[in-house]
């Protein structure tokens, strides 16, 4: 190539002025790829499927009381102020990672946290072995894997112990997610469509594991913390995601439409964790239920009227089941009836708040229990920040 001042080339660009034919043939090939291409505006991922595994230990709320009550009784006089918490977020059972009687043993970050990772990853490798083997899908046809957690740290992450235990690809992509709580399912489901959207021939598993069990703080008799000895419960979750040309595609239940994100300012400390040295301790502002009402409902009428929507052409939604007064709360603001939120209201008596994997066992309900096809609908949730997360899906057609 001759040597003269650089040159800025638009197109059409002028080939003659370069000499080099194996530069050329990048030049070439640069502007096929790029936006001179044809565009696919039209590419909306699909939600596939959704496994769930529950931590091995289930009790009854009333023998978790106990165990609570034996454990607090040197360091706090007032019984029946436990027992009014405990039943006044309405859950009925939790499942949890360890048997009941071996968190009195348990004292500090790094005991919680390395019995968080000697069961995060057994519960992560069944769920994800049962949502590959309905799907018919082996480990190697997976392009990426997300995971999302709030209880328990893990360096290498939790995506990648997954890969020591089950055969993915060497060249799998990883995206783990920290931090975002019980929103997390659902920001984990639009960070995975934004990747399919560009490349719709892949496959992604979103991962949730919360083991809230594993962040109990003994010696803490705030209110936050009996609040949430009481809610809390320990699960996991998978989903699988196909792009648009993906051969799952033609066969998957719910379609992708778009995501709102919508964060808080100056809302840091009405959720959330203080990591100190006997574990993480937990920030819960009575706030949450008031923010719940004065924020969501102009953000998601903002979210489906920029889809052309309005709350009337939703037929389902799926809300993380936070606790009662966050359900009460979005049950009102949005002016649902009682049925709307039913499989969220159930999953909370059942299982308790499981965090970001709380939101993808609705989801499975949903896609277990109900007739989607061609219908319209929202995944909602809220957690630290405070912020919220939104998805918009439809049924596809043909589906139930």
């Amino acid at each position: 190539m001759e040597n003269s001042a650089s040159t800025i080339v638009s197109l059409p660009v002028t080939m003659y002025l370069i000499q080099d034919q194996t530069l050329l043939f990048i030049l070439r090939m640069t502007i096929e790829s790029s936006n001179l291409a044809p565009s696919r505006n039209d590419l909306m991922p699909l939600i596939q499927s959704v496994a769930t595994q529950l931590a091995p230990h289930c009790y009854s709320q009333e023998e978790i009381t106990r165990a609570l009550m034996d454990q607090w009784a040197s360091n706090y006089h007032n019984p029946e102020r436990i027992l009014r918490f405990q039943r006044n977020v309405l859950v009925g059972s939790r499942h949890l990672a360890l048997p009941l009687e071996q968190y009195k043993e348990m004292n500090g970050l790094g005991a919680y946290n390395t019995a968080w990772i000697n069961a995060a990853v057994p519960l992560a490798t069944d769920a994800v072995t049962t949502l590959l083997d309905g799907a018919n899908l082996d480990p190697g046809a997976i392009n990426l894997i997300a995971s999302t957690t709030v209880t328990g740290v893990a360096v290498p992450s939790l995506e990648a112990r997954l890969m020591n235990t089950l055969p993915f690809s060497r060249q799998t992509r990883r995206l783990p997610l920290m931090g975002l709580g019980g929103l997390g399912g659902v920001a984990g489901i639009n960070r995975v469509c934004d990747y399919l959207k560009a490349y719709p021939t892949h496959a992604a598993i979103l991962l949730s594991v919360e083991l809230c069990s594993l962040t109990h703080q003994s010696m803490d008799v705030s209110i936050p913390n009996l609040i949430a000895s009481g809610l809390f419960g320990d699960g996991c979750a998978a989903v699988l995601m196909v792009g648009d040309d993906h051969p799952l595609a033609t066969t998957s239940p719910l379609r992708w439409i778009n995501s709102r994100s919508a964060f808080f300012k100056d809302t840091e400390r009405v959720m959330g964790w203080d990591i100190v040295d006997s574990g993480f301790k937990v920030v819960l502002s009575p706030e949450v239920p008031k923010l719940v009402e004065a924020e969501l409902p102009d953000e998601l009428n903002d979210f489906l009227q920029s889809e052309g929507y309005t709350r009337k052409d939703l037929a389902f939604i799926v809300a993380h089941p936070g606790g009662p007064k966050v359900l009460t709360a979005m049950q009102g603001a949005l002016a649902l009836d009682e049925k709307a939120l039913e499989k969220s209201w159930k999953s909370l008596k059942e299982l308790g708040n499981m965090s970001s994997s709380s939101v993808l066992f609705v989801l499975k309900d949903t896609l277990d229990q109900s007739e989607l096809s061609g219908q319209l609908g929202v995944m909602v949730a809220m957690g630290p920040g405070f912020c919220a997360e939104l998805s918009l899906l439809r049924g596809t057609e043909g589906q139930e």
